[in-house]
């Protein structure tokens, strides 16, 4: 088959599996049309940001930011996107130490991390 048209396959498989699994971040994957592969990228961020953070090591939103817009180029300095990922996988309680060493600090997440401590 040819390489191009099995891309779009994937691609379309893969945006059904989204609808299919119709939850909060699937529908954000699927708003800002990610494709398996960033889908697959972004998850392997996070595991890495896990990752220091069991190490100790500092992380900051500056530098997973960067990470994913390198990931998903088309939204380059789309920090909402960025920060609508890391809080919906939170909002899963998935990376929950990730979302709250990123963007915990931050006063607009202040009153959304107390609601969701409480729950």
């Amino acid at each position: 088959m040819n390489p191009e048209l099995e891309q779009r396959l994937d691609l379309i498989e893969f945006r059904q599996q989204l609808l299919f699994n119709n939850d909060d971040y699937s529908r954000l994957l699927f708003e800002y049309n990610v494709t398996r592969e960033q889908s697959d990228a972004i998850y392997d961020l996070f595991d890495r940001i896990r990752e220091q953070l069991d190490n100790g090591e500092t992380v900051h939103h500056g530098s997973y930011e960067q990470s994913i817009y390198e990931i998903v180029s088309h939204h380059q300095h789309n920090y909402h996107f960025a920060e609508s990922i890391a809080q919906t996988l939170h909002e899963q309680d998935r990376y929950t130490e990730a979302f709250e060493t990123l963007y915990g600090h931050m006063p607009k997440y202040q009153q959304y991390l107390e609601n969701h401590r409480s729950e």
